[in-house]
């Protein structure tokens, strides 16, 4: 995905004397030197981040604030992050967006690349001041209870009390509510603060300032709760050293902010220390522990050309590594990133939860208002106890608690798989996968380790075994494929000197060709040759006795052109070692409910239905095409509604877009593998897949039962105050508990992330 940063302009001395008041620089809110004249048809995109976005009523606060300007084509609320992501035409700069949303009561500024150096606390001085607010809120009210219960002072006295309770406590709440009214929209803090002021109104002080007291500690509960979700992912930053040792020109080292590191860099790790950039070792030996992005329980050996990751933990050795990449663009920073975006991305249940919402509150405040008018008009009914019944209807009327489950649960769900190496693109992947029941898996790389190795060599037709090695390598030293490699290497190690060939073709799921001495020659597998027609019994029944080994083939036969009809001139077998834990792997992806596996290989029939015997699939389909991948996707889909297929992430990726979710193995440092696939394993551990499905399924569980407990609530407390038997204050708590209780129930996750 493509994406635009687009920094604003300010057109004058007058913006930029304006920026005092947002606590903007301005030189960040300037577009790129290069755009001279704007195109007010180029899509941009200006990052935000937003103090105080702790409930949906503030996303859509914004939203609301941000769509009516000319040129806004699209506004993005993030609750758990508080960065608002706006869409719109290059000439609107962003101080007119903050303004804009400056005015509903939030404090907008200009979003920056966290970094290890910077507070993780983004809300922290806002949650202090109300922290006090709400002690004397909560002092006041219990005070004036007290000297009422007791008849210790007279209601002249009492009043005043509450009065106090009821300005402290909605301190914070007032100017959000005068700002919906201002938009004639009935947001959360609108319809507390009307229900305040109509309980004061028919004399019910200590009733409103309850309501207040206890609306209050829940919104400063629920600022907390929301943190500790957006802590549980700023917390990988932590990972990241502050400062780095590099190299300066005199070959000396000095600390520099990680963030001020460049590209190319020589950065000096010492043993035990945090490596704190992307980059590749030029120098030493160590073992280094990646269980932050790849999840793995033991160290890895790293040496001189392996690749490094920034917020692993060094060995015992010492190691100087080139930066390859800047802080800002390190696999840890783009898993972070990612693991953000993702939230943008809605869920189906979310999806439910919101279009539930959207219908659900305007009827309930209907309801109110029937409840308050209807039964003193036609029974004569005392207009006071439905004035009041209809105050704790539009209490129930939020849907704060239903709509705040899903995006907190699946966060938590997020996050907690990127601390065990497994990164999932957002809520619809979760959820996805929590639903799979049917599996697809390539062979090469998946159950198997990716590393061939030539077995053996049978000349045929006169050759012998060091020409028949000699052309396959000519041949296949075009080409980056695990066989080709294990080829080549072979040749190497037997100092066969080998040509590059010329006019190299390669025929896809079938092998190579290209001319070698002025001869033309192929590579390729069974199906290449048997194709062309130059089999022979005798060399199908040696095909057919290495592919009952299991073993892969390389056929290598002079190519039929002219009047030469070709011939077979030799045939390597190539075998890849099956991964330790494979077997142990698809028991446990049976046992979290995945009922059909299937396994899917370019490979020969024979040679995959010997490697899924050994590990315990039950079907596997060899001789296919990346095309023949796609239609037994297609297949699966038939009877199953979610599939998944997990490859290498570039190799299988037509088969990984059809299905329902494509999972990439091994991807730690592949930006590409990444890209390709819905989830992706950083590390190769086919168990993480079995892991990934439980915590899918229990996301989706917990999201499940939020979802129930919050319409349950509602549902019971619509019908008590109808009847009467529900005051404000008990709605008020039954409503902030029920999103407290969902919030809470979400973050068991992250209790298990700590395990």
């Amino acid at each position: 995905m493509t994406r635009y940063h687009h920094k604003a302009d300010h057109q004058d001395e007058a913006d930029k004397n304006a920026c005092s008041s947002c606590n903007c620089d301005p030189t960040d809110l300037q577009s790129s030197p290069s755009q001279t004249e704007p195109d007010i048809n180029a899509p941009s995109t200006t990052l935000l981040t937003v103090e105080g976005v702790d409930c949906p009523d503030e996303a859509k606060l914004i939203r609301k604030a941000l769509e009516p300007i000319q040129g806004v084509r699209q506004v993005d609320v993030n609750v758990l992050t508080g960065r608002v992501t706006i869409g719109h035409e290059t000439q609107i700069n962003a101080l007119t967006l903050i303004t804009a949303i400056d005015k509903t009561g939030l404090k907008a500024s200009i979003y920056q690349q966290r970094s290890p150096s910077a507070s993780t606390d983004e809300t922290s001085t806002a949650q202090k001041q109300r922290l006090i607010a709400v002690i004397i809120s909560a002092v006041a009210c219990g005070l004036g209870l007290l000297l009422g219960w007791q008849k210790l002072a007279p209601p002249s006295l009492t009043t005043p009390i509450f009065v106090i309770a009821i300005i402290s406590g909605g301190w914070f709440i007032y100017p959000k509510a005068l700002a919906a009214l201002g938009r004639f929209q009935a947001d959360m803090n609108l319809l507390m603060t009307i229900a305040v002021i109509g309980a004061a109104f028919i004399g019910e002080w200590s009733e409103s300032a309850m309501v207040v007291v206890l609306f209050s500690i829940s919104e400063l509960l629920e600022s907390y709760s929301v943190s500790r979700a957006r802590r549980a992912i700023q917390s990988l930053l932590d990972l990241t050293p502050k400062l780095a040792l590099v190299q300066n020109g005199n070959d000396d080292f000095e600390e520099v902010p990680v963030e001020s590191v460049d590209s190319n860099a020589v950065i000096a790790i010492k043993s035990g220390a945090r490596v704190p950039l992307d980059g590749e070792v030029i120098e030493g030996e160590s073992y280094i522990n990646q269980a932050p992005i790849t999840g793995e329980s033991m160290p890895v050996s790293k040496k001189t050309g392996d690749s490094v990751f920034a917020g692993t933990v060094n060995g015992d050795g010492s190691l100087l590594v080139r930066v390859t990449k800047a802080y800002a663009d390190t696999m840890l920073a783009r898993m972070i990133y990612l693991i953000e975006e993702a939230q943008t991305q809605k869920a189906p249940s979310q999806k439910f939860v919101d279009q539930f919402a959207k219908y659900y509150t305007p009827i309930v405040m209907i309801v109110a208002l029937l409840v308050f008018l209807l039964p003193p008009l036609i029974a004569n009914q005392e207009w006071g106890v439905w004035f009041y019944r209809s105050l704790v209807l539009l209490v129930i009327a939020c849907p704060c608690a239903l709509v705040i489950s899903t995006p907190v649960s699946i966060v938590s769900g997020l996050t907690l798989l990127a601390r065990r190496g497994v990164l999932v693109k957002g809520g619809v992947s979760l959820e996805a996968v929590a639903r799979l029941r049917a599996l697809a898996l390539d062979k090469t790389g998946t159950i198997t380790e990716g590393k061939p190795a030539v077995q053996n060599i049978v000349p045929l037709n006169g050759s012998s075994k060091e020409e028949v090695l000699r052309i396959a390598a000519a041949i296949d030293t075009h080409s980056d494929h695990p066989i080709a490699r294990a080829i080549i290497e072979y040749a190497d190690q037997k100092n066969i000197d080998y040509p590059r060939s010329e006019n190299y073709q390669t025929k896809q799921g079938r092998g190579a060709q290209g001319s070698i001495d002025s001869h033309s020659y192929l590579v390729g597998n069974h199906r290449f040759v048997h194709d062309l027609g130059i089999c022979s019994k005798q060399t199908e029944k040696i095909l057919a006795d290495i592919e009952n080994e299991g073993l892969s083939i390389v056929v290598v036969a002079h190519q039929p052109h002219d009047d030469c009809k070709g011939e077979i001139i030799g045939i390597l077998s190539v075998g890849d070692k099956i991964r330790d834990n494979a077997k142990a792997a698809i028991e446990a992806i049976r046992d979290s409910g995945i009922s059909n596996i299937v396994m899917l290989s370019g490979d020969n029939q024979r040679a995959a239905e010997v490697i899924a015997r050994q590990v315990g699939i039950d079907q596997a389909k060899g001789d296919l095409l990346p095309e023949d991948k796609i239609d037994a996707i297609h297949e699966l889909l038939k009877s199953d509604t979610y599939v998944a297929m997990i490859g290498d992430g570039i190799n299988d990726a037509p088969a990984m877009a059809t299905a329902t979710l494509g999972i990439s193995m091994g991807a730690a440092g592949t930006d590409t593998a990444i890209e390709a696939s819905d989830i992706t394993l950083m590390q190769d551990d086919l168990e993480k897949v079995a892991e990934t499905i439980h915590l899918g399924r229990r996301t989706l569980s917990i999201i499940r039962f939020n979802i129930a407990f919050a319409l349950g609530i509602k549902a019971a407390f619509l019908i008590l105050a109808i009847l009467g038997e529900a005051s404000l204050w008990m709605a008020i708590l039954a409503d902030t508990g029920a999103t407290l209780l969902v919030i809470m129930n979400s973050l068991r996750l992250l209790i298990h992330s700590s395990e």
